[in-house]
């Protein structure tokens, strides 16, 4: 039987990976896989899982059934020699790793302070955000909005995480976009205040934005999301200092009804108001 390792994100991203490539190109399940290459159906399971580190020799094995390259295999082992580390730097164009740590996260709390937070932002908002960053090319807003919006259907199901955002009232005081769009975006968060809580403005928090994935069958990854990098941690010191930040802000944070009736009073505001607080990025 294969000896487990502690997973990660990204380990358990690229055993997806893994596991999908057996699906789609041998049609055959892992029990019938493991029969083909002689392993014990075990070890399998805990490499598709992400729980066991494959070594070069079991990639070879594995990806040569899948009928892959050698060109393949060498780009593949690239990702895969840093899967269990405990700090995993991706581009942020990477997107698999961080849909993979929500999907299967079982809390996730987060904390913003310049915008409100992804899973609950209008479509209309996210684009503006894309276009005031800067960072990614005219043609791939649209993609990029369109995969931020399905990572929302994560809220809808019936086992979906317990989420709890902690959102500065600076990011409210951002203005992205016209009138409109800021009005869409209070409402928005005005229906699931239950998951909301404002940072009063008046409340100096010097952190900056941080996500802590919750599992119920691994450890905790905290995750922090910059211009020029997504780092995923597994380091048992990072998770307790992050599990400190969020202590510090449910200290400082309004209360549900309070973060309602804050929210309440944007969506109602005249809109010379609007047009006067905090700076117009887009």
């Amino acid at each position: 039987m294969a000896t487990t390792t502690p997973s990660t994100a990204y380990s358990r991203d690229l055993g997806d990976e893994l596991r999908r490539l057996r699906e789609t190109c041998t049609g055959l399940t892992g029990a019938a896989l493991a029969v083909r290459l002689g392993w014990d159906p075990s070890k399998l399971s805990t490499i598709e899982t992400g729980k066991y580190r494959a070594s070069e020799i079991d990639l070879v094995q594995y990806l040569s059934k899948c009928d892959k390259d050698i060109d393949f295999y060498e780009d593949f082992k690239r990702k895969y020699r840093n899967a269990f580390d405990e700090y995993i730097v991706q581009v942020p164009d990477n997107l698999r790793t961080m849909a993979m740590a929500e999907s299967t996260a079982k809390k996730i709390t987060r904390y913003d302070a310049q915008a409100v937070p992804g899973l609950v932002q209008t479509p209309e908002y996210a684009d503006g955000v894309y276009r005031v960053a800067g960072l990614v090319t005219e043609e791939r807003i649209p993609a990029l909005v369109q995969w931020r919006t399905e990572r929302q259907a994560l809220l809808r199901r019936h086992d979906r995480p317990t989420c709890l955002f902690y959102v500065h009232e600076h990011a409210l005081q951002t203005r992205i976009g016209d009138d409109r769009i800021m009005e869409d975006q209070y409402l928005k968060l005005l229906f699931n205040v239950h998951m909301i809580r404002i940072i009063p403005a008046d409340t100096a928090v010097i952190a900056s934005s941080c996500t802590l994935f919750e599992y119920e069958k691994a450890m905790s990854v905290a995750f922090v999301e910059t211009d020029l990098a997504n780092v995923f941690v597994q380091d048992p010191g990072a998770i307790v200092r992050s599990r400190l930040l969020f202590d510090r802000l449910a200290e400082v944070a309004l209360d549900e009804e309070q973060s309602r009736s804050k929210l309440a009073a944007y969506v109602g505001r005249p809109r010379e108001e609007l047009d006067d607080s905090g700076q117009d990025l887009a």
